[in-house]
């Protein structure tokens, strides 16, 4: 009598609601781990009877694995198998003999990869298949030793989906992006504005003291004068000389003269460090000498270096030649770096215990310094010339999960509402797109970090035609 395949598989099975749950949690680092995966197994000494009714009984299930005893056999498809049962006599030829007939005759084809694969390379991997093995459920070794199937729809699906979140997330980073360097653009402006308010004027008080010097010298030359001309004042005199402490006066008014003319020099060089940063938006390079941009910085940052005493060492190398660039997108990068090190050395100092123990004091050190490249032999072949600034500091350095992200938008280990996620990588394009150049890292746990800024040297040539342009 010859036997009849029975339906084993729903026409109408939709894959979107079946895989509804496994898409739902997908992200995109997600790995095969994290999709359905189809554990059903058997022991190769059964008939092949036993595979005809799971199938039936599970109409969603791609395939089954093979096991011999404990060990890892082999792998039948649900396609193959009804495939191989379509056939003229194969039900009488198989379903009452073992597996291993089936699976010796038919040779089922194996792939075998980790469930720790990313979805997004299992998908490529099934579709680089040849012929019909594009279509097999693909094997996953599991981190237990065992081994299940997983279905190329799903995989498919999977790389579908992520590729969604993919977008979505590039549309939010590119939105949030702009709307950083929108937000630095408006403050830049707004920073310009106020500064050239303030330099005003801060100019006019600068300009007056010293004639405020020359007329109390002159009006104390006259007292000392009269002194000298009438030694015996009159009563009326005397008390008021006495009332306003003429000697104290003639001591301490020079003083505060020296005080202001201090301090109207400092708030210029704190205006002209604003009006500096305020060149955030700027569309035209320009020579840039790299020590007055970074002590316009410093100063800026002066408050919160004071409040903690954090102690700033220079080391800039002599006669620094300048270089083309954006003065305000630099002082950004600056900014950016020295107020990450103020926060590492910041959460380092509040651990009170620690400072207990130890005599540490904090620190920021910048350097500046040159690496010049030789020629050929040739003459010919030229490698650039650079200029770096390498901002470091003594707090507690980076762990390698935190470093191996560092550049990454939106990574922050801030707490939220303290940290964007944007300063790091915002001056690392500024730095690598906009300049041409390198941002580097380098730290060590418990000793501190080191971000190096490497900045192209132009030729002077190029630099001298520049300058007469502008």
């Amino acid at each position: 009598m010859l036997l009849t395949l029975p339906m084993v598989s729903d026409p109408k099975r939709n894959l979107s609601s079946t895989y509804a749950d496994s898409l739902a949690k997908l992200t995109i680092e997600s790995s095969l781990r994290d999709l359905t995966l189809y554990k059903k197994s058997v022991d190769v000494k059964n008939l092949t009877k036993i595979l005809l009714k799971i199938f039936e009984n599970d109409t969603v299930i791609p395939g089954v694995i093979l096991k011999k005893g404990k060990e890892f056999y082999g792998m039948v498809s649900r396609r193959r198998f009804l495939k191989r049962m379509s056939r003229p006599y194969a039900l009488d030829l198989f379903l009452k003999r073992p597996l291993t007939t089936l699976y010796n005759v038919d040779n089922f084809p194996v792939n075998i990869l980790p469930e720790s694969t990313p979805v997004l390379e299992a998908a490529q991997f099934a579709l680089e298949r040849e012929g019909e093995q594009m279509y097999e459920p693909i094997v996953v070794q599991r981190e237990n030793g065992k081994y299940a199937l997983i279905d190329v729809p799903l995989v498919l699906y999977a790389q579908s989906h992520i590729h969604k979140l993919t977008n979505e997330l590039l549309q939010e980073k590119t939105h949030a992006h702009v709307v950083q360097t929108e937000k630095m653009a408006s403050l830049g402006r707004m920073v310009a504005g106020v500064a050239h308010e303030i330099r005003n004027p801060v100019n006019c008080v600068h300009g007056n003291v010293s004639f405020l010097q020359n007329y109390f010298d002159d009006l104390l030359g006259l007292v000392k004068m009269y002194q000298a001309e009438l030694p015996q004042p009159s009563v009326m005199i005397a008390n008021y000389l006495k009332d306003i402490e003429i000697e104290f006066l003639e001591e301490d008014l020079p003083k505060i003269l020296q005080s202001v003319e201090i301090s109207a020099v400092r708030m210029i060089e704190i205006v002209t460090s604003l009006r500096n940063f305020s060149r955030i938006d700027e569309t035209k390079q320009q020579l840039i000498k790299l020590p007055e941009c970074l002590d316009s910085t410093l100063l800026i940052l002066n408050n919160r270096t004071k409040k903690h005493r954090v102690k700033i060492t220079r080391n800039y190398e002599a006669n620094l030649p300048d270089i083309l660039g954006y003065s305000g997108q630099l002082s950004q990068v600056f900014i950016n770096l020295l107020a990450n090190a103020l926060d590492a050395l910041e959460e380092k100092l509040s651990r009170q215990d620690f400072l207990a123990e130890t005599a540490w004091i904090p620190e920021i050190q910048v350097d500046i310094f040159t690496q010049f490249s030789e020629l050929d032999s040739d003459g010919l072949n030229e490698s650039r010339d650079w200029i770096c600034v390498k901002i470091s500091d003594n707090a507690d350095g980076m762990p390698k999960k935190v470093r191996q992200r560092i550049f990454e938008e939106f990574f922050t280990t801030k707490p939220r509402g303290k940290g964007t996620g944007l300063g790091l990588a915002i001056s690392h394009e500024i730095v690598t797109r906009k300049h041409a150049g390198r941002l580097e890292l380098t730290t060590k746990i418990g000793e501190g970090s080191a971000f190096s800024i490497w900045l192209p040297l132009q030729s002077f040539p190029v630099i001298e035609q520049l300058s007469n342009k502008d």
